[in-house]
This record gives C-alpha cells, sequence and structure tokens, in this order.
C-alpha cells in the first residue's frame, strides 16, 4: 500500500516538473521563434521597399538610405550582415534580374524555381524552407525577394537541444530527490500503521487469556447454580469477545508480512469450501450455483485462501434476499485469476462502497451490533487478496451486489 503511495508521490512531483518544463521551454522556443520571425520581416520589408533594379548585379541595396519608419537603426549592422536574394519578374513572366547573393548557396536556376513556385501559389509572404519570402509587385516589374533564416532556425534547434538536454539532467537529478522525499513523506504514516497493526496483534493475544478464564469460569458456575439468566448473559457475551478476538488473530495474521506459500490446486479448494455452505445457505433460503474450472494452480497460503473464500461466502449469505442465488465463479483470465462471488440484495451506496474494506467498518451498524460480525471480514479478505498480491473489489448493478477478487498466477 505505501509503496504505491510512494509511487504517486514521485509520479506527482515529476510530472508537475515535467508539464512545467515543458511549458517554459514552449514559451521560450514560440517566443524566441516569433521574435526571429518579426525582425526577418522587418528586414525584409526593408530590403523589398528600397529594392531598385538599377544596383549593380550582384549587390544587395544596403547602401540607399533606409526609408522613414523601417527597422531601427541600431539593426543596421544585423541588416548589412543578413543574406538576400531576389527575382525580378516582367509583366509577361519572363526574368529581368537574379540576386543570388554574394556566398552562392543557392543557385540561380533554385531561387527562379522556387519564385515561379511561390507565384502559382499566389501568397503574398511566407517561408520556403529556410527561406522567408514575400512578393511585391512595383510599377514594372514583380519582385519575389528572400532572406536566410538558416542561422535563426538553427540557433532556435540548439537552444531547444541544449534545453532539452539540460532539463533532462535536470529531472533525473530531481527524481533521485523526489524519492528521497516520497519516503521522508511516507515513513511517519508507515511507522503509524505497523503501530496499529501491532496493537490489533497485540490486544487479540493480550485478551485471548482473560476470554478463556471467564469461559471456564462460567462453565463451572453452570455446574454449580444451573441455568441462571445473568450466567447465559455472561456466556453470550464472552462468546462475542472470542470472536471478536478471533477476528483480530485472524487480520493480524493477515496482514502479517511474512506468507507460508505453496502449490496449490485452486479450484479444490475453492470447491472445498463452497460444500459446507451449501447447508449454511440452505437454512436461509438460499441456493449456490457456482463455476468452477478446474485445473487452476496458484502458488500461496492455503489457509488465507480458503478463508478468503469462506468469507466471501458468508458475507454473501447474510446479505442476500431469501429465495435467490449466490453465484461463484472462479476461471483463469490470462495470467490472472478471478474469484467472483455475486448476490442479490441491498446495494451498496457508491459513497460507501470504498470504505467497506476498511476495519471495523459496517453499513448496519445496529443489525450487525447484534450479530458476531464487527466489521473485520471484509478488512481480513483485502489484506489477503494484498498478501497474495491480488486485488479485491465491490460493484453493484441491478440489485445485484459483486465482490471480485483478481489473483496473479505465481509459479514455482
Amino acid at each position: 500500500m505505501f509503496h504505491k503511495t510512494k509511487k504517486k508521490i514521485i509520479a506527482s512531483i515529476i510530472g508537475s516538473l515535467v508539464l512545467l518544463f515543458a511549458v517554459t521551454l514552449a514559451s521560450i522556443i514560440l517566443s524566441e521563434y516569433y521574435a526571429y520571425k518579426r525582425q526577418n520581416t522587418e528586414m525584409l520589408d526593408r530590403y523589398v521597399e528600397i529594392y531598385s533594379l538599377e544596383q549593380p548585379p550582384g549587390s544587395e541595396p544596403e547602401l540607399l538610405p533606409p526609408p522613414e519608419g523601417s527597422i531601427p537603426p541600431g539593426d543596421d549592422s544585423l541588416y548589412q550582415l543578413s543574406s538576400f536574394y531576389s527575382v525580378a519578374f516582367s509583366e509577361d513572366g519572363s526574368v529581368m534580374r537574379i540576386d543570388a547573393g554574394r556566398n552562392g548557396l543557392y543557385s540561380e536556376s533554385r531561387l527562379i524555381d522556387t519564385a515561379n513556385s511561390i507565384l502559382a501559389e499566389g501568397n503574398a509572404s511566407g517561408r520556403k524552407n529556410n527561406l522567408l519570402y514575400q512578393v511585391e509587385k512595383k510599377e514594372a516589374f514583380t519582385l519575389v525577394a528572400f532572406i536566410d533564416c538558416t542561422i535563426a532556425i538553427e540557433s532556435l534547434l540548439s537552444l531547444t537541444r541544449h534545453s532539452l538536454v539540460t532539463g533532462g539532467i535536470a529531472l533525473c537529478l530531481l527524481f533521485l530527490i523526489s524519492q528521497v522525499l516520497a519516503k521522508h513523506i511516507v515513513k511517519p504514516l508507515e511507522e503509524n500503521d505497523q503501530r496499529q497493526k501491532q496493537f490489533v496483534s497485540d490486544a487479540g493475544h493480550e485478551l485471548k487469556t482473560p476470554v478463556s478464564v471467564i469461559s471456564t469460569n462460567a462453565e463451572l458456575l453452570s455446574r454449580l447454580l444451573g441455568s441462571n439468566e445473568w450466567l447465559d448473559n455472561i456466556r453470550y457475551e464472552n462468546e462475542r469477545m472470542g470472536d471478536l478476538v478471533t477476528q483480530l488473530l485472524d487480520l493480524s495474521r493477515a496482514e502479517s508480512a511474512q506468507l507460508q506459500t505453496e502449490d496449490l490446486d485452486l479450484s479444490r479448494l475453492v470447491t472445498g469450501e463452497v460444500l459446507p455452505f451449501e447447508s449454511v445457505a440452505f437454512e436461509h433460503h438460499l441456493t449456490i450455483q457456482s463455476s468452477i474450472a478446474d485445473g487452476i494452480r496458484i502458488h500461496g497460503n492455503r489457509s488465507q485462501l480458503s478463508q478468503l473464500v469462506s468469507i466471501l461466502l458468508d458475507n454473501a449469505i447474510r446479505h442476500s434476499d431469501h429465495g435467490h442465488e449466490i453465484g461463484l465463479t472462479l476461471l483463469k483470465d490470462g495470467k490472472h485469476i478471478v474469484l467472483s462471488v455475486e448476490n442479490n440484495g441491498k446495494e451498496i451506496p457508491a459513497d460507501q462502497q470504498a470504505h467497506i474494506f476498511e476495519r471495523f467498518y459496517r453499513l448496519d451498524h445496529a443489525r450487525n451490533s447484534e450479530s458476531s460480525h464487527y466489521g473485520l471480514g471484509l478488512a481480513i479478505a483485502k489484506a489477503i487478496c494484498e498478501a497474495h498480491g491480488g486485488t479485491i473489489s465491490v460493484s453493484c448493478k441491478d440489485g445485484k451486489v459483486l465482490f471480485t477478487v483478481v489473483l496473479p498466477e505465481k509459479k514455482l
């Protein structure tokens, strides 16, 4: 139980950190991307605005004065270092001029093909691979201008890679730290739970002696005094106390970490437990219909698994409506063994289904206080299931209550 709690704490911490890291990284990358895009768009706007066919071939129009309202003077150095390309088309679609830049990264034919594809798409601006482009209709020609964004894109990719590596290392370190924190958080709970279990065990053993003494003395007094109302009350309450002590000790053994196991034929074991309960069910005007698959084996504790079946059948009989059937099914589902017990009766409210496996929890306090049941049966059943690495659950539908036990198939 506490192992799962540790896992949930670690998962919550790491999950929150991963979400925070992802949101932060995405915000940084997106803000940088839009900053680069805005900057390059402004420089491309300036290039297009001051472009002239009168410029010498192979030169860029950076010597012309920037128009008022263009990029700030402080960005002139960045503008001068940027790589621009352009293709000018006449009105009939012929190429009037090609500026392939000074670095020669893009051939004239490639620029022409790219420009033609852009004109065919009809977009005024956008990006083609690493080239940010803009289409502008001048008086006597159509200009398709490009600015190379390779450096900006590589910068973003480098930032992303370094952030992921750094974040991954940080998350690994935080994972180790979260394990230590989870251990310290859960430790007081484990100690408190261990003290409670120890108290149950100690109380059960301490009560055995006085219960036994009272029973013996009551028996001796009954021989001397004969039938006596007050003596009968003492004997009745002592029997109830003895049942409580027995259940406390059963719960203590079920919750113990030490589990003696062996290879068992679970099919035969369940069949053997069903037989004596058929007469009990008959006394309550009930019948038991069982469907038990043959040859199901499990590695577990014989006495505890027998007790598990008994608890579920006893619970079904006590809470079933007269004249109905109790269904018991044992089957193998993949690598798991499924034991289910179903009965007709009062449905368990949804808000109480999660509590019925707690110690001393009873749905009907008035009725159970008059019997020898103290709300420990299902708690013992849950402890047995967990000791065998399984689970137990309850569901209610159409006036039926179904308890389902799922156990892993462990082989020697």
